[in-house]
């Protein structure tokens, strides 16, 4: 069985028009889930939250691809993928309105379950379009399509930060201090517009989805046996070390891109919901250099392994910087009128580049020659944003059982070393003998 678009042609305008659909998509995924990194340290400082309660906001978020990952497949058999991407993008802006009430009793079991809605929305959206990037085209240019459709995500994960920290109020408070319930409330009553906005934004991308007449991605020869087609996807080893390559991953992404904030603040930088801006602006450069690269003169599995290098050498400055050094900041930054910041800091936002080529070459990777199983696959891969949940609990745990703030980082170690293993012998796997 082959996936094929409806009326497919074989002219630049058939893969064009879909690819406007799905990048779309992407956009609204990345304003969504890149604007955890700025919400945490905000919600930390106005509910004075510990390190370790705030990251259960970032985990919430992202333990929801485990109750939805499969049932999200099984929705995007029935009503399709174009219908799957509106269903999608209908619950996440139900699911930001809950941020008003949320914000109005500050009450954090409130933001827990919003979290966790609009963790459930993007899966659905998740699991409709990420194959219908890869299986809208070639297979071998697959990853550059998804590094365009990452373009689209990181970049909005490099602007919604900064207007977050525009429309909203922080109320930074010197080292001892404790906040007034007078800041509290300006910091509450701030976050009501910006959410409106949001899921005004995201219904009018869902109503795009239900009626634009762009082609939908059909599978012929459908197994109607979703129970059996998980076992039977689950006999690929290429694909289950796939999902435990994408939910490790996932794991370091959150990290680098949010827990800086935390990490800023916990370290004195006023602008700490503004950090996520610089992992996602470094992650902007990896997606950049890997369209130009790939797959002309360097291919998926290559840029993997380089990928899972760069990731250990970066954490290793991280762990071992000084935060009295700006040196980093100096020759990067500061030339071109970025502020001047701790090393270590600068350091996690570097892991961003790190990361940007692991998702782009992990999917193709581990969809290869699945056929008829790729939209349970494609579910069981979604599943593995799970590992999102794990990253910022062991930061958290990490600083709580004393490697503190900074050694804490030294965690990710073994997700590199992972993915550099997928990639060099994981994804030729074809059976478990």
């Amino acid at each position: 069985m082959e996936a094929t678009v409806e009326n497919e042609q074989n002219s630049q305008q058939s893969i064009i028009l879909p690819m406007v659909l799905a990048g779309s998509m992407f956009f609204i995924l990345g304003c969504i889930t890149w604007l955890n990194g700025a919400i945490t340290p905000f919600l930390q400082q106005m509910l004075e939250l510990s390190p370790l309660q705030a990251s259960f906001i970032i985990s919430s978020f992202y333990i929801a691809v485990t109750i939805a990952g499969i049932p999200s497949a099984m929705l995007i058999k029935k009503v399709g993928y174009k219908n799957g991407m509106a269903i999608g993008c209908a619950i996440m802006a139900s699911s930001a309105l809950l941020y008003i009430p949320a914000a109005k009793l500050q009450m954090i079991e409130i933001f827990l379950f919003a979290q966790l809605l609009i963790g459930v929305g993007q899966t659905v959206l998740q699991t409709a379009v990420n194959p219908y990037v890869v299986k809208m085209g070639s297979e071998k240019s697959a990853a550059v399509r998804v590094c365009i459709m990452g373009l689209l995500n990181k970049f909005a994960g490099v602007v919604v930060p900064i207007v977050f920290a525009m429309v909203t109020v922080a109320a930074v408070a010197g080292e001892g201090e404790v906040l007034s319930q007078t800041q509290k409330d300006v910091m509450a009553n701030s976050l009501v517009a910006p959410y409106i906005a949001i899921a005004g934004l995201i219904f009018a991308f869902a109503a795009f989805a239900k009626f634009s007449s762009l082609p939908d991605l059909v599978f012929e020869d459908e197994n109607p046996n979703a129970k059996g087609e998980v076992r039977e996807a689950l006999s690929h080893p290429h694909l289950v070390l796939g999902v435990i390559g994408i939910a490790l991953y996932v794991a370091v992404e959150v990290i680098a891109a949010d827990t800086i904030g935390s990490y800023a603040l916990a370290i004195g930088v006023a602008d700490y919901s503004m950090m996520t801006s610089y992992t996602m602006a470094c992650m902007l450069v990896g997606y950049a250099i890997g369209i130009a690269l790939i797959p002309k003169y360097m291919s998926q599995q290559n840029a993997l392994v380089m990928s899972g290098i760069a990731g250990l050498i970066t954490v290793a400055a991280v762990v071992f910087g000084s935060n009295e050094s700006t040196t980093i900041s100096n020759i990067l930054l500061v030339p071109f009128g970025g502020p001047e910041l701790p090393d270590p800091l600068v350091c996690i936002a570097l892991l961003g580049f790190a990361n940007a080529m692991v998702w782009p070459a992990i999917w193709p990777l581990a969809l290869s020659g699945l056929g008829r199983l790729t939209g349970t696959a494609s579910g069981l891969l979604i599943m593995g944003i799970a590992g999102g949940a794990l990253g910022p609990l062991l930061i958290g745990l990490g600083n709580v059982a004393g490697l503190g703030a900074q050694g804490a980082y030294a965690l990710m170690v073994p997700s590199y070393l992972f993915i550099i293993f997928y990639a060099v012998k994981g994804h030729k796997m074809r059976s478990w003998k």
